[in-house]
């Protein structure tokens, strides 16, 4: 790391904190005493209110209402963030809305070369969704449905919630523990702790209607839903081992609930073990598009029957 870039970083690094000391920035930043310590005394030099204590146990804290000096971004970090915005776009992400003054702001930071340097990148590079006529930063378009941001906000005071979901023109509710939110295929989706039917369920946030905090005399603590959970674990009946070729698809995409374990230090070959609930017709149908996936660098172990016979049934739409 350079050093204005190390010393950008420190800065950052003491902001967040009431109190530290030499050692802990040797470690957090792998310098030698000798550096730390002129790195602490440049920082001071700039301006940072920095005090010493004395002892044993003695360190810097940072003076209470003081002006602290401006961190400015360094080129790559500029970079990062651009490149971070131009890859998410189309992506149906939560408080899209704030990315024009995201970018505004960014824009405003930055040096006439910087900001030529952004408007070349934004020319040459495409992310997939991106419309290669119309490659602008502040285009805000697939905005996400109007209830996650809703939902976040809610999840960040509390995770027991009342959702009221519209499947198939049926209006039901339920009690939940959010346990997580995630994105796959283009959805947003919830998996939480039903409550009511003391079991797993995933819901769709598009098909949300209302959300609300749980009240607290239909709530289960969560160490009685942990354990719940985990009496409910599935027996493993998928069993694969992959090859190189078949951990670059797995790299690509996998469902979520599922990961590999490499099996020696060079990442060349790894098991996957998961259950399948064969009477899910649509996760049955998921897990067989998504092994023809992988390819053929895949070697099985344990395989329900239903599985095979799905896989045996697509490749025989192939065959004359």
């Amino acid at each position: 790391m350079k050093k204005v870039e190390r010393i950008n970083t420190i800065m950052r690094y003491i902001n967040n904190r009431s109190h530290f000391t030499i050692s802990e920035i040797m470690q957090e930043f792998n310098t030698s005493r000798s550096t730390a310590i002129r790195d602490i005394r440049e920082i001071e030099a700039m301006g940072m209110p920095l005090v010493a204590e004395v002892g044993r146990d003695g360190g810097y804290f940072v003076m209470h209402n003081s002006v602290l000096p401006d961190v400015r971004f360094t080129d790559n970090e500029v970079k990062a963030l651009f490149i971070a915005f131009m890859a998410t776009r189309n992506q149906q992400l939560p408080f899209l809305k704030s990315r024009q003054s995201l970018a505004e702001k960014l824009l405003g930071l930055i040096s006439a070369n910087q900001q030529d340097d952004l408007v070349l990148l934004n020319q040459i590079l495409l992310f997939e969704g991106t419309n290669p006529n119309n490659p602008d930063l502040l285009d805000l378009s697939d905005l996400p449905h109007p209830m996650l941001e809703k939902l976040i906000q809610l999840l960040l005071l509390d995770r027991y919630l009342i959702i009221t979901s519209k499947e198939e023109n049926v209006i039901k509710s339920y009690p939940i523990y959010l346990l997580n939110l995630y994105r796959e295929k283009s959805l947003w989706l919830i998996e939480g702790f039903d409550i009511k039917e003391e079991k797993r369920q995933i819901f769709q946030v598009d098909n949300l209607t209302n959300v609300k905090p749980c009240p607290t005399n239909k709530r289960w603590s969560k160490k009685k839903i942990l354990e719940k959970l985990s009496k409910q674990n599935e027996v493993i009946n998928l069993y694969l081992v992959l090859g190189p070729k078949a951990i670059a698809q797995f790299k690509k995409y996998h469902p979520l609930k599922l990961s590999i374990s490499y099996t020696n230090p060079y990442q060349a070959t790894a098991i996957l073990k998961t259950f399948i609930n064969v009477n899910n017709l649509e996760e049955l149908t998921e897990i067989t598009n998504w092994l023809l996936f992988l390819g053929e660098d895949i070697k099985i172990k344990e395989m329900p029957i239903e599985v095979y016979e799905g896989i045996q049934k697509r490749l025989g739409l192939f065959c004359p």
